[in-house]
């Protein structure tokens, strides 16, 4: 589904250029036939959240280390647990946002600092409420 999705994707990106550089010659007419069009996975309502969620694991779990925590590795181990519960978004999303937040802060900060501080506890704020927010709207009762 997703190969189906990603090859229809980059047939309509190419399209529009193909069709520039083509000669004005008119198709043969497709015979028309029914197709029954594979139902495109829906994105759940809380991706975004979930994708700032991991973002904001990445982002704490190197952190937590620089400032002396060395709890760096349950973070890894959290994140790890959330893409195997989660199967709606994707994987690849999910661990992009992770490394997305854990270099973007191992690329600013190189020792701890009362700023990383203060991000960590925004951050554990932040995630908590997200956390929160998931369960409570989208959880199973």
């Amino acid at each position: 589904m997703k190969r189906l999705a990603l090859a229809l994707a980059f047939a309509f990106a190419l399209a529009p250029a193909q069709a520039q550089k083509a000669p004005a010659k008119k198709p043969a007419p497709a015979p028309q036939q029914p197709a029954d069009p594979a139902p495109l996975p829906d994105k759940p309502p809380y991706e975004a959240q979930m994708l700032r969620l991991a973002e904001l694991i990445g982002a704490l779990a190197y952190l937590r280390d620089l400032c002396g925590a060395n709890d760096g590795e349950s973070y890894r181990q959290r994140m790890e647990q959330l893409m195997e519960a989660e199967q709606a978004a994707p994987r690849e999303k999910l661990a992009g946002a992770y490394n997305r937040g854990y270099r973007g802060y191992e690329a600013a900060y190189s020792h701890c600092t009362p700023n990383a501080e203060t991000v960590m506890g925004r951050y554990l704020a932040e995630a908590g409420r997200i956390a929160r927010d998931i369960g409570y709207r989208y959880g199973g009762s």
